[in-house]
């Protein structure tokens, strides 16, 4: 048995934010603060719960002709010294406070209203706590239970509470890496002309990059803008041999009107004429985005409750899980993504409320 003292779902969102953090749940080590999880929807006697590994789903039951879904990771990136949690003046500070235990919190304060004998929500609930999202792909929790449970993921409505500062932000951009090889002919440095330099190979292709310009797309009134940059570069055998191999990686942030083979398609034309002079483009991952979505009556309903026009989302989330399925997604957490996996993280506590009335107000009312 556990010693963590039980999650109080009637205490307030800051409340509830600080237990969480209070209990570390680096990736790989969520059990202790999801088996807290599962006991506290369990408790609460309205909601269908099932756990699967680290990942705890509930839901509701209602026949409502509507159904929400409300994601958020249980995980942090490993802590900095920033556990336990702290209040210094107007703010939470703690590994997770804004990615994305604060995000976690709400979605309990929900369960713990909406998730009880006798409630009544607009629109039938799906909660799901999934771990590992912070590490690769492969283990993230929400995949596994795409694979495993995909019924608990339909809804008319995916809510994932990843930080974005008490903003909506819908879809996400897609993501790809390539790597982009030279290869040269390997000499002493003192004769170099009797070699060929692999760094040097990658002029052009860097010189490309330098140069791109990027597209901006508006989908849904959201403006996405793209991204295409070396991030990692690698070469070079000693400081008197001139290197006969060299690599760039470099990522692809892309607008969700393009799929996956589009983003491809992309990036072989701009490197096409150091692919002709010899260098070899791999693929080293690619990983699709998700359109906002924000006509589905839905989606536009929760932006009315808000109150503020959704913006797009720079970057990839989980949100491009549920689009997959054809399920509109959008990311709104109090939270700000500018401080996550900071050694300084930390979370507005003004953000807490405010982020957690919108949705009582979102899930309480009679819009479809």
């Amino acid at each position: 048995m556990s010693d963590l003292p039980p999650l109080d779902l009637s205490a307030d969102v800051l409340t509830l934010t600080r237990a969480l953090v209070d209990v570390p749940s680096v990736s790989g080590d969520e059990k202790p603060l999801a088996d807290l999880v599962e006991a506290a929807l369990r408790a609460l006697g309205g909601l269908e719960v099932e756990r699967i590994g680290d990942a705890v789903l509930a839901r509701t039951n209602l026949g409502r002709p509507t159904r929400v879904v409300l994601a958020g990771h249980l995980d942090t990136v490993p802590i900095a010294d920033n556990v336990p949690s702290r209040i210094e003046g107007d703010r939470l500070y703690g590994c997770g406070t804004s990615d994305m235990k604060s995000g976690d919190a709400v979605m309990l304060r929900l369960a713990g209203r909406f998730g009880v004998p006798g409630a009544e929500p607009a629109r039938d609930l799906t909660f799901v706590f999934y771990d590992n999202e912070e590490v690769e792909a492969v283990k993230n929790g929400l995949g596994r239970v795409a694979r495993e449970r995909r019924g608990w993921l339909y809804g008319d409505l995916a809510i994932v509470l990843e930080p974005t500062d008490g903003e909506v932000e819908a879809g996400c951009q897609g993501t790809l890496r390539a790597r982009l090889s030279a290869a040269g002919h390997r000499a002493h440095s003192a004769r170099s002309w009797l070699g060929q330099n692999a760094i040097h190979g990658l002029a052009g292709p860097l010189a490309t990059l330098a140069a791109y310009r990027a597209r901006e797309v508006e989908i849904d009134g959201c403006t996405y803008r793209e991204g295409l940059n070396a991030v990692g570069i690698s070469g070079g055998v000693a400081g008197n041999v001139i290197p006969d191999e060299a690599a760039l990686l470099v990522n692809f942030r892309y607008a969700p009107d393009r799929d996956e083979d589009a983003a491809e398609a992309h990036v072989r034309e701009v490197f096409a004429q150091a692919v002709a002079d010899g260098a070899t483009l791999e693929f080293v991952d690619n990983a699709g985005g998700a359109l906002p979505g924000l006509a589905e009556p839905a989606a536009a309903a929760f932006v009315a409750a808000v109150g503020r026009p959704a913006r797009a989302k720079f970057g990839w989330t989980d949100v491009a899980r549920f689009a997959a399925f054809g399920i509109p997604a959008i990311n709104y957490g109090p939270g700000d993504p500018r401080l996550a996996h900071t050694r300084e993280e930390h979370v507005a506590i003004d953000r807490l409320q405010p982020a957690e009335d919108a949705l009582v107000a979102y899930l309480s009312g009679s819009s479809a």
